[in-house]
């Protein structure tokens, strides 16, 4: 699902657009209707001129394939990986990737932002294709509405390509045009590519929950978004970089610059190399960028520096079809792996999803784990850090279900105490709102990837996950989940007691058969509403509630 985009005001853009777009629809089609009689279909991406291209072949020499070349050897059948759980840590790899790169760079994201970070990361991919690695970008459309300078400047140098995926109008379009779009397409408008990868020479990658801005990389001042991604090396590099190519040469990949009519030359390509240059200067050492450049990945891989855990592996995706072509058989590879691992489960099962909307099935799901005494966890948002009202709604009412069930539900609070370590959710006094998606299954194996657990997630948006058999990676992940629910950090969503209902009717307080428990300043607290969410998140919630757009979340 989206992220939060605070310099853009895109506050879930898709959620907002599909609740008053699946009310308003029918008002609108009359008025509407002359108009789009008179547009013209947008013809697939297959019939414009555009290169059909490939990931490098795993054989192409390259420095990181060289460097990984005797690990691989040591650990046949497995791959390298690194949790990146702090947004420094992510910001620095991503860069060290674009640096690390000789031959070719890819970058598949749900949101791309041209703030501080995205215009680092854009000046370490530039960097790459002045030195001759062919840089591919794929972004989605719903959140890449402005066609921004910086990336239209790029994509006329001739190492840099950037497509978007599914776009319902473009630059020079019209509001008219483009709103008219998505109410007569509005089911083509609601699925999203929503994965999230970057590969370097297809020997390394990073996959995870992370959008590319500010909020994903601890760098923004009013809004930290909580993320875990993964750096991988080695065989499962090449199942990253066929999916990539899948979506690349896709018929829903447009070329940017058959929507953008921005013209733009040599002159103008060198003055914003020397704007990315003096924002590198500006901003490298403040956002923490400049780490892991100070010694190359491949001589880090070589000296075994990098802290690579070696296990196996697989990678699930979506295919760009559960878009270009839905059908209501099709099973997602991601959501179905993970539902065959929590229902293998012998002892435990911790979820990590922001945006959590189970329905009945996944109540009963969870409840058939916990019946033959598997522990479940699920950590989630509060309606108080949530970006999400509407997810929320889509939510809250699966909450009593599922701990009569004896599931254990924790919710993210909105402020988080200052901490200092490198590996935790916490770590600003911004507001905080929980990102990442995760699951521990019985701390021997961990997925991370894209993907919610909701029904956005497995029947419109694409997503992908990495499922790593590893007992050393799974507990780092279950020790960060245990943190993350410490009474600090999240609430405790419990049924209430018949004491404590006692004691909400003698006090004259609302009733509620929820309490929520947590620490604030030290002192445990407890409240029967949820905490911190104010007049308006409730206002909002329930609005959402009454609409139609379960089918949405």
């Amino acid at each position: 699902m989206p992220g939060y985009n605070s310099k853009k005001n895109s506050v879930r853009l898709h959620d907002i657009y599909v609740a008053w777009a699946t009310c308003l629809r029918v008002a609108f089609a009359c008025a509407f209707l002359a108009f789009v009689s008179g547009c013209a279909t947008r013809p697939p991406a297959t019939d414009l001129h555009r290169d059909i291209t490939h990931a490098l072949p795993a054989s192409e020499p390259t420095a990181l394939g060289a460097a990984l070349a005797p690990l691989e050897r040591t650990h046949p059948g497995e791959s390298g990986f690194r949790v990146l759980a702090s947004g420094a840590d992510a910001l620095q790899m991503r860069i060290a990737l674009a640096r690390a790169a000789t031959k070719t760079l890819d970058m598949q994201y749900y949101i791309a932002n041209e703030d501080t970070t995205g215009k680092l990361l854009l000046a370490a991919a530039l960097y790459a294709a002045d030195n001759g690695v062919r840089v591919r970008m794929l972004v989605d459309d719903l959140n890449f509405k402005d066609i921004d300078r910086v990336m239209a400047a790029l994509n006329s140098h001739d190492n840099i390509e950037i497509r978007v995926f599914n776009p319902f109008g473009s630059a020079h379009e019209s509001f008219y045009a483009r709103t008219s779009n998505m109410l007569t397409q509005l089911d083509h408008f609601t699925r999203r590519m929503h994965n999230k990868a970057m590969i370097a020479d297809n020997q390394l990658a990073i996959v995870g929950g992370r959008n590319l801005g500010d909020e994903y990389f601890s760098a923004s001042e009013t809004l930290q978004f909580r993320d875990i991604d993964v750096l991988a090396a080695g065989p499962v590099t090449n199942d990253i970089s066929a999916s990539f190519d899948a979506y690349w040469n896709s018929s829903a990949s447009y070329p940017l610059r058959a929507l953008n009519k921005q013209k733009f030359d040599a002159a103008d390509l060198d003055a914003m190399r020397d704007e990315l240059r003096a924002h590198w200067r500006a901003n490298a050492d403040p956002y923490n960028a400049k780490p892991l450049n100070a010694t190359p990945l491949a001589s880090q891989i070589q000296k075994d520096e990098l802290g690579l855990t070696w296990a196996k592996a697989e990678f699930k995706a979506d295919t760009p079809e559960k878009i270009t072509h839905p059908s209501p058989d099709y099973k997602s590879p991601p959501m179905e792996s993970v539902i065959a691992l929590a229902n293998a489960a012998q002892k435990e099962v911790l979820i990590t999803s922001p945006y959590f909307v189970p329905h009945d099935a996944g109540v009963k799901a969870l409840g058939e784990l916990t019946a033959r005494g598997v522990r479940v966890a699920v950590l989630t948002n509060s309606l108080a850090a949530t970006d999400a009202v509407a997810v929320q709604a889509g939510y809250s009412p699966y909450r009593e279900p599922l701990l009569a069930h004896g599931v254990e539900l924790y919710e993210f609070m909105p402020q988080q105490e200052e901490r200092h370590s490198r590996v935790n959710f916490i770590g600003s006094t911004s507001r905080a709102s929980l990102h990442a998606k995760t699951f521990v299954i019985d701390r021997r194996i961990l997925v991370i990837g894209s993907m919610n657990l909701d029904p956005r997630s497995a029947n419109l948006n694409t997503e992908l996950v990495l499922v790593i058999h590893s007992v050393p990676l799974a507990n780092q992940l279950a020790g960060i989940f245990d943190r993350a629910t410490a009474p600090s950090v999240s609430y405790r969503v419990q049924l209430a007691t018949p004491a404590q209902l006692a004691q909400l009717k003698a006090t004259g307080a609302p009733p509620s058969d929820l309490v929520w428990t947590g620490e604030v300043d030290g002192r445990m607290r407890t409240w029967n509403l949820d905490p911190g969410a104010g007049f308006y998140r409730n206002l909002m919630t329930g609005i959402f509630m009454l609409l139609p757009v379960g089918s949405q979340l």
